[in-house]
């Protein structure tokens, strides 16, 4: 069966009684199959039970038994016991479920122990043992096939999320536990736990449909009062011809914008939140939280609009009847104030009823534009006069072209017409209330515009066909068709001689009277009812919008203080608080009665919602990630990038000022959510556009040849955990910061297996807490025997293209005499290794030191014990927790510069996040330990180069030249905020008798690479003997580790060497006397004429590969850079990295 499923081909049925191999061993993918003896045949399998296992592996396992009750869950849960239990146990069930499968259609599957007791129809089974997909594959096995559940998000709606089995339950050893909590991920609940507390309740929730809760949102919004009241003054001024052009370019702008909405709403599964949600995770939450900001706004404030739309409609019947109440602005007040409470009413009530009134409101647009379509049919012998005359040719002819007055154009009454198509959102805007919104939005969004198009263009070649654009009223104008002379009109052809309106303004007509759509009517009543449905309904569904959005917004906590909106009550998860504050925003601006200054920021801020989401189609589709694959077909990323810029047109042409100020306003939100940088990631198209572009322009650097002039500095920086040696870490972040590349080294040893969790676990955490505290810098985590291996890997692998690092950056190990001579052999072989690989080598020396790991240390184990400090004690406060910080005689990650980690501390964070404050702080109550003297120094030092340095110098003991790495690190220092007072000292070799040609030869150069400095200094005593004592205190310092080899005998000499080949041989020490007094003397000239510096620069010595030994290399370094401020020994790869030519 095993071979046949891996050929492809369907597994043939087991035997009933299949005898196992003898001395069957484990199985290749991660089962264990024990010998089994041979089984009867039993009967077929019973139902299956009700309930499902809830585990990281839910599947009904149906055992082919007599009984039909359930098995209770073990109370092991994890235990690994059960689970050694169960692989003890006869294999009787196991047996059993493969002679039943194959009259069972469902997947069976069993977790941990397969022991049945008594007549269970359903198990419950542990998380991390046996789990068996019998009927796919005919043999035992814990990989999991594909299914829905497996990629779900954690907190999915409708359905549980399962963890598929991990390559380390599939790939490890069998006598090995695959996570040593017994859980995955570091959960600290089982994951039975986390499943069921994600699994919803979908009992009573209410869920719409693409007809009712998009198509009728849809139409409502776009059918508002301009169907009634403005269309026929549009095609008045227009013509019928320019009025279909209007209406035209509306519905090419919101089709383009509907078919970008398509694409993006079936481009995986879609929350609440509507246009916010759409952008958001499209452009990332600077878009989306800029724009779903306003656009809750734009809806709270269209509440409003709509709702005083009404109030004068009805304000109108008011003056009519002379039935005002007060006067006709606070008549507006009250009504308005009425009716936003009696909409707020609905909207508490819950979606179901607001839905229902949507139908009623529905229904009665419906029945007026019937009642208007069926009114141009009837004979209108009364309606004459005041224009209407039913369908005639010489209308249509006549009102077909232009007739503007009154300074407006074809923008201006564009303008007015645009936003009768902003209601295209509505549906998109419920989408978490929503059944399936993938199907309802385009569906019921793109038909809801096909619709409402029509209705328009037919509305205005109805009224362009049916009315004159100017009529008195008066039935004295009735004439005789062609008795007036001069009177050319359509309405003179008709009877009618209106040529009075030319020279006074008539009542009558498209272009005078609002309100001709209810004189064509058959009833005119019905248009007002029309009217007060579209208003009533627009109003309605912008109330439901706007909190929906902005709880949206808030769940994502994207302004942090706006967070309470973010709550949810009842099964709909109703936003209650958001429509609290929603009702107060619209009834503050409905008491202001005044919104025609606010109307054109609200329709652009609409405009800035469509046009975002048409450049959020284009920049997905430009960036070409693979997980840009939307079901909707019918869009191209170059029509959204056309939809999107016509959006912004229209914003221009409704308002320019208004534009502007929308875009001030979305440029300055942009600005805030990018200062603030929530923590989220949604695989927005942004990060996937920064990819494919950093991806295609390292691929076009790594086929240009470098050149001298673009010589940077590019570090690979061995810091281990970047935690544990800030100083280090901001030294050589001062002088790559926008210039160089950093990589922080870190090379962990130890056991394999805990080494590759630990360097997944902290990739992702020590990058993080890079980006957070603004180091611009990459980490490079890597499993190696030793430093000198894993410095080897990194040197070798790190980088891509020319990206790629050209200097090796150490820490001074400053322990190496207490260290075991194997880890400072490794240390010496690693900088020797540099230079075969042509880096360059920086070893930084601060004589406090780096490693502030143990520190860490301590106080995480005081913070364990919950001791308290005395508040004026100096103590070591941690802000998260680091990798290295439990000290190991072995490990050199205790040393000052080796990245190598041994023991990592296993209570790692609980999210997994490194905080962003300082590393360590003083004077904080709470867990802390008093310091001695020593450990205040280092915590003192490590914050050194975080400081501004003040007036100072930076001294350049350029002795050798190195190609000028070593002269091009202390300028790059210079250029930075922090160093920009101190000044360049430069002190050279020279002899005694040339000091001045030499001096002068130097600062010429100088000048040629453009190099400030303040002196020059040349060393004419550079070679004269050190004294005495210095010389002593280096023989006392190496004595330890010499050989003796002239006092022993030869074959025991060479012996030793060839064990122990980090020892100084007599021969050695004096061949290289000159070499080493030239150090001792160095560090006496050092000490002399820099002993006060901000920092010292200085040419590395080399060491001859195979002829110095590392202990006397490392006593060379030692004695050079002892009792000095912080100094930097650099030796580039001999290669020009400054030049003097243009």
């Amino acid at each position: 069966a095993a071979a046949a499923a891996a050929a492809g081909q369907p597994p043939p049925p087991p035997p009933a009684a299949p005898a196992a191999p003898p001395g069957a061993k484990d199985r290749a993918d991660g089962g264990a199959a024990a010998p089994c003896p041979a089984q009867p045949p039993l009967p077929a399998a019973i139902p299956a039970a009700a309930e499902e296992a809830k585990g990281r592996f839910r599947v009904n396992f149906v055992e082919p038994a007599s009984g039909g009750q359930h098995q209770q869950p073990p109370a092991s849960g994890g235990d690994p016991a059960a689970a050694s239990a169960a692989s003890a146990e006869p294999c009787a069930t196991a047996s059993e479920a493969m002679n039943g499968y194959p009259q069972n259609g469902d997947t069976m599957l069993s977790e941990g122990s397969l022991h049945s007791a008594g007549t269970g129809a359903q198990h419950y089974y542990d998380t991390h043992s046996n789990t068996y997909y019998l009927r796919t594959f005919g043999h035992n096995t814990i990989d999991a096939v594909p299914r829905i559940d497996h990629y779900r998000h954690t907190v999915a709606q409708l359905g549980e999320k399962l963890i598929r089995p991990s390559l380390a339950e599939l790939h490890d050893e069998l006598d090995k536990e695959p996570f040593e909590d017994g859980f995955v991920n570091g959960d600290e609940s089982s994951p039975a736990e986390a499943v069921s507390k994600h699994v919803v309740d979908n009992k009573g929730v209410v869920k719409f449909g693409w007809i009712k809760g998009v198509l009728v949102r849809c139409m409502l919004n776009i059918w508002g009062v301009m169907l009634f009241i403005r269309l026929s003054w549009i095609v008045g001024h227009a013509g019928i011809g320019l009025a279909l052009l209007v209406i035209g370019t509306a519905t090419v702008v919101t089709t383009i914008t509907g078919l970008s909405t398509s694409a993006i709403t079936t481009n995986g599964f879609v929350r609440g939140g509507g246009a916010y949600y759409l952008i958001s995770r499209s452009l990332g939450p600077e878009f989306g939280g800029a724009i779903g900001l306003i656009f809750a706004f734009a809806n709270a404030v269209a509440v409003a609009m709509y709702v005083v739309g009404f109030a004068e409609t009805l304000r109108d019947l008011l003056v009519d009847n002379n039935a005002l109440m007060i006067d006709e602005m606070n008549d507006i007040r009250i009504i308005g104030t009425i009716t936003i409470v009696f909409l707020f009413g609905i909207s508490v009530a819950g979606m179901e009823w607001e839905a229902k009134a949507q139908i009623v409101l529905l229904g009665i647009l419906l029945i007026a534009i019937t009642n208007f379509v069926v009114g141009t049919f009837i004979p209108a012998h009364d309606k004459r006069a005041k224009g209407f005359f039913n369908y005639h040719g010489e209308i249509f002819s006549e009102n077909f072209g232009p007739d503007f007055r009154e300074g407006e154009d074809f923008f201006s009454v564009f303008a007015i017409f645009f936003p009768a198509a902003t209601g295209i959102l509505a549906g998109a805007n419920i989408s978490g209330d929503l059944a399936d919104p993938q199907l309802a939005i385009p569906k019921g969004t793109l038909l809801a515009i096909v619709i409402t198009t029509i209705v328009y263009a037919g509305a205005a070649v109805a009224t362009g066909a049916c009315i004159v654009r100017d009529a008195t009223g008066n039935l004295t104008d009735l004439i005789a068709p062609g008795t007036v002379n001069n009177c050319t009109t359509a309405a003179c052809k008709l009877g009618f001689n209106f040529s009075s309106c030319a020279t006074t303004r008539c009542s009558y007509g498209l272009m005078n009277d609002f309100q001709v759509m209810s004189l064509a009517s058959g009833f005119g009543p019905l248009i007002t009812a029309g009217i007060f449905s579209a208003t009533l309904s627009s109003a309605l569904a912008s109330l439901v919008s706007a909190p929906k959005i902005f709880q949206a917004l808030c769940k994502d906590n994207i302004y942090p203080g706006l967070h309470m909106f973010a709550v949810g009550y009842g099964k709909n998860n109703e936003p209650l608080r958001g429509y609290l504050l929603t009702f107060f925003i619209g009834l503050g601006f409905i008491l202001i009665a005044e919104l025609n200054i606010i109307a054109p920021i609200i329709s652009n801020f609409f405009l800035a919602s469509y046009a975002l989401i048409n450049f959020s189609v284009f920049h997905a589709s430009l960036a070409k990630s693979p997980g840009w694959r939307p079901a909707f077909r019918f869009y191209n990323m170059w029509i959204s990038l056309i939809g999107a810029i016509l959006c912004c047109g229209v914003m221009f042409v409704i308002n320019w000022w208004a534009a502007l100020l929308t875009n001030v306003i979305v440029l300055a939100l942009y600005i805030y959510v990018t200062y603030k940088k929530p923590d989220v990631n949604w695989g927005s198209s942004t990060q996937a556009l920064t990819y494919l572009i950093a991806m295609q322009h390292a691929i076009r650097l790594a086929g240009v040849e470098d050149h001298v002039k673009n010589f940077r500095p590019q570090c690979l920086l061995m810091t281990g955990a970047p935690t544990s040696r800030p100083a280090l870490l901001h030294l050589v972040h001062g002088f790559t910061k926008n210039v160089g590349l950093v990589v922080c080294g870190h090379v962990h040893t130890g056991p394999r297996r805990q080494a590759l969790k630990e360097i997944a676990n902290d990739q992702s955490k020590y990058q993080r807490w890079l980006i957070k505290n603004k180091m611009k810098a990459f980490y490079a985590p890597v499993y190696a025997e030793d430093l000198r291996e894993g410095t080897q890997f990194l040197l070798q692998a790190v980088g891509l293209g020319r990206m790629r690092p050209n200097t090796l950056v150490f820490g001074f190990k400053k322990d190496w005499r207490q260290a075991l001579m194997k880890d400072v052999e490794n240390y010496i072989n690693a900088i020797h290794d540099a230079f075969d690989y042509q880096y360059g080598v920086v070893v930084i020396r601060l004589k406090e030191g780096f490693n502030i790991s143990h520190l860490q240390a301590q106080e995480e184990l005081c913070m364990s014990q919950e001791k308290t400090a005395h508040p004026k004690d100096t103590v070591v406060n941690l802000e998260h927790s680091d990798a290295d910080s439990k000290p190991s005689s072995k490990s050199v990650s205790e040393t000052n510069s080796p990245a190598v980690s041994q023991d990592h501390k296993a209570d790692e964070e609980d999210d997994g996040k490194a905080s962003t404050q300082p590393l360590l702080k003083k004077e904080v109550k709470g867990s802390s330990v008093p310091l001695n003297m020593a450990d205040q120094k280092l915590l003192q030092a490590s914050s050194l180069f975080q400081k501004k340095q003040g007036k100072g110098t930076i001294d350049v003991w350029w002795l050798f030249d190195d190609g000028g790495l070593t002269l091009l690190i202390p300028y790059l220092l210079t250029t930075k905020k922090k160093w920009k007072d101190c000044k360049i000292r430069v002190f050279i070799g020279g002899k005694i008798n040339r000091i001045d040609h030499d001096r002068r030869t130097m600062a010429t150069l100088l000048s040629k690479f453009r190099i400030d400095f303040s002196d020059i200094t040349v060393l004419g005593d550079m070679n004269t003997k050190p004294s005495k004592d210095d010389i002593a205190a280096f023989e006392e310092m190496i004595e330890p580790f010499r050989l003796h080899e002239d006092d022993k005998e030869q074959e025991t000499a060479e012996k030793m060497k060839a064990e122990e080949p980090w020892r100084i041989t007599d021969n050695e020490l004096e061949i290289y006397k000159m070499k080493t007094y030239r150090q001792i003397r160095l560090n006496e000239l050092l000490r002399e004429n820099s002993g006060t510096a901000n920092l010292i620069v200085m040419s590395l010595p080399v060491a001859r590969k195979g002829a110095v030994s590392s202990a006397l290399y490392m006593a060379w370094i030692e004695t050079l850079s002892k009792n000095l401020p912080p100094i930097l020994l650099v030796r580039g790869n001999h290669q020009s990295v400054l030049t003097f030519y243009s």
